[in-house]
């Protein structure tokens, strides 16, 4: 404000020389950097009339995912039957879907119900951190479940001595080490940044690109290092679930009879239902444009990815999965 203080003060008086003007505007940069604190999330603010609606179903969704990914957690850990390697690994899905739910959706409800769409600038980093630290470790845990169905369709004789639980547990902790590693550099490199406006993201929470668009630092030297991050945190974790799947369906087909085609199509036909949900919803979102109306879908794509996929992946194994539903009766029975 300084700057323009002293050149309102000066039109009522004597105008500042032109040096005065310099180091005038010299501050004014300077104070620019670091003026802005807060971002203020669009959303659906574009939507007064459904405000009421929004946050009953984001709320209906939200206790619906919480509910159905802490019972499937709750089952695997009860049910002797579900200790298996593929129950161990949506085991760890449905707490990562828990996780990520409350990420994005606690936020947007708050805005929705206040009004109030302001986050800080460290308290957007730090939502980007976590949701593009669950994300990137969701793309790996999908991709090492799909290599556990490959190895039990493909290589049943010996899937008991390859899919041990010491190779379980290494790829458990692999993908939740590597997700938050990746993203925590690059958050580091983030954090770097300076912001002095405009202040607006059009979306419902914060990502890589809104903060990348908004910044007025030089992003030439962190574009090529996202670009290959990226590539090891998601496109690395599809080409091995897509290569698994390959090989998957090819095995299948090359089984004679249809029962037993059905009978081995059914063991990853509900992770392969999850795939292609996350990915194709992911892929839409970073390849549609940014602009016009192109805008609104890229919401929409994106609440699915966010929120609708946390919450179908529970349904999807429960309802198409019999050990699941036969643990869920057993443990209603004991309830009982």
């Amino acid at each position: 404000m300084a700057p323009i203080t002293a050149w309102v003060g000066a039109t009522e008086g004597e105008k500042p020389s032109i040096s005065s003007q310099m180091q005038l505007m010299e501050k004014g940069e300077g104070k620019n950097e670091t003026a802005i604190m807060e971002f203020i999330l669009l959303g659906f603010g574009d939507l007064p009339e459904l405000q009421t609606l929004l946050v009953l179903i984001f709320l209906v969704i939200y206790i619906a995912t919480m509910a159905g990914n802490i019972l499937i957690v709750a089952l695997v850990v009860a049910d002797q039957h579900l200790h298996t390697p593929m129950y161990f690994f949506l085991g760890n899905l449905s707490c990562l879907e828990t996780c990520y739910s409350s990420t994005v959706l606690p936020r947007l409800l708050a805005s929705l119900l206040t009004g109030d769409r302001t986050i800080s600038v460290p308290g957007c980093i730090t939502q980007f951190h976590f949701f593009g630290s669950l994300v990137t470790t969701e793309c790996s845990l999908l991709a090492a479940m799909s290599y556990d169905r490959y190895l039990a369709i493909c290589k049943p004789l010996h899937y008991g001595t390859l899919m041990n639980v010491q190779l379980c547990l290494q790829l458990a902790a692999g993908s939740w080490i590597s997700g938050f590693l990746i993203c925590t550099i690059v958050t580091c490199v983030t954090s770097q940044l300076i912001f002095c406006g405009p202040n607006e993201i059009d979306h419902f929470f914060c990502d890589f690109t809104s903060l990348i668009q908004l910044s007025c630092s030089d992003t030439s030297q962190i574009t090529p290092l996202i670009y290959i991050f990226s590539f090891l945190d998601a496109v690395c974790p599809f080409l091995l679930t897509l290569a698994s799947y390959i090989c998957i369906i090819a095995t299948i087909l090359g089984i004679p009879s249809t029962t037993g085609r059905q009978k081995a199509f059914s063991t990853c036909s509900s992770h392969l239902i999850v795939v292609a949900l996350f990915y194709g919803t992911i892929m839409f979102v970073y390849m549609l444009p940014k602009s016009g109306t192109w805008r609104a879908l890229n919401k929409v794509f994106s609440v699915c990815y966010t929120v609708l996929t946390p919450l179908a992946n529970p349904l999807i194994y429960s309802l198409r999965n019999r050990e699941v539903q036969e643990a869920l009766r057993n443990t209603v029975r004991r309830a009982v």
